[in-house]
């Protein structure tokens, strides 16, 4: 759970427009007893009606590179990962590839590359946040690169949140926040990281508790505190749409306890490459700038139940961008 933003700054009114459904998209997804989670994309993950054609009267074109092969794909509902997923679902129903997304907790995602249940998981966060998963799966799983070079783990208080500027000032401001800090899923790099080295670095123990809830909670949390112009304390990440919905800084880190910015990585199983040369080849090309992912968040999550159409579209409009990224194989979009 991770992102970044400042230079996810396109245009503030366009994040706007799309950035306040994303909590309600991530929302939708329900963990259930076995610690799958219900996915939102469900209905859309089969539909391979192709989208409108363009101003030149050409539709996605694609390949027939995977005709017969199903690639799996884990995720877990944090929001680049959402639409880096459906993204590449597009890429490679163009390339007639079936796709198999599974929305799962992390540790099973780590545990279906690892064990070759799943083929891809393409949100890491390396080297810091999902350290402790790498240490348990990394000798088991295929590191195809990373596509996006920063992307720092935060803690964050809205703007008008005079009295803090560090979290250092924290320990003389718990009353100001309840003795809170507003977490996300327990099971979290971020969570970890948060309750192990954040809180001891500042001597945080006695003063606050780290509430562990789910990212929807914590961005509704987020939203009734900025509505009501009340305090609160959150751990967050870059590159995130709550950014463009709202005025917010990043606490000061002196201990660096957060650690440096982490890279978000693809990962496949042992053995992906040498099945699957090309589609390899090309996520080892794939790369973003923030501005190019703050797009796509936004596009994707603009529509709760249409993802993968809204992924569709923004390739459709993106076609030169997604060549570059398999350019060298025999996919193309």
């Amino acid at each position: 759970m991770r992102f970044l933003r400042d230079t996810l700054a396109r245009s503030r009114a366009t994040w706007l427009v799309g950035g306040l459904t994303a909590a309600l998209v991530l929302s939708a997804c329900g963990n259930n007893d076995d610690g799958t989670v219900d996915d939102p994309t469900e209905e859309t993950v089969d539909d391979t009606e192709d989208v409108a054609d363009d101003e030149d009267g050409e539709g996605l074109s694609g390949s027939d590179v995977g005709a017969g092969e199903t690639i799996s794909i884990g995720w877990m509902p944090w929001e680049e990962a959402i639409a880096v997923t459906n993204l590449w679902h597009v890429i490679l129903e163009e390339n007639g590839y079936e796709v198999d997304q599974q929305q799962l907790d992390p540790g099973i995602v780590f545990d279906g590359v690892a064990g070759g249940d799943l083929d891809l998981f393409l949100d890491a966060w390396l080297p810091n946040t999902h350290s402790e998963y790498m240490e348990q799966y990394g000798e088991d799983v295929e590191d195809l690169g990373d596509w996006l070079a920063d992307a720092p783990l935060t803690w964050t208080v809205p703007t008008y949140v005079d009295e803090v500027d560090s979290i250092a000032d924290l320990a003389d401001n718990a009353d100001l926040f309840d003795g809170r800090i507003v977490g996300i899923e327990p099971g979290a790099g971020l969570t970890r990281i948060s309750q192990d080295e954040v809180i001891p670095a500042y001597g945080l123990e006695d003063t606050f508790e780290l509430i562990e809830s789910s990212t929807p909670a914590m961005l509704s949390e987020l939203s009734t505190a900025y509505a009501n112009e009340e305090p609160i304390l959150v751990t967050l990440w870059r590159p995130h749409p709550a950014y463009a919905q709202y005025d917010l800084k990043d606490l000061d880190d002196p201990e660096n306890a957060l650690g440096d910015p982490d890279q978000i990585h693809a990962l496949a199983r042992d053995g992906f490459g040498d099945d699957h040369p090309q589609l390899a080849d090309a996520l080892r090309n794939f790369q973003f700038e923030h501005d190019d992912l703050a797009q796509l968040e936004v596009e994707v999550l603009e529509e709760e139940g249409q993802e993968l159409e809204r992924a569709r579209a923004w390739v459709e409009a993106n076609r030169e961008l997604v060549n570059s990224w398999l350019e060298g194989t025999d996919l193309s979009v």
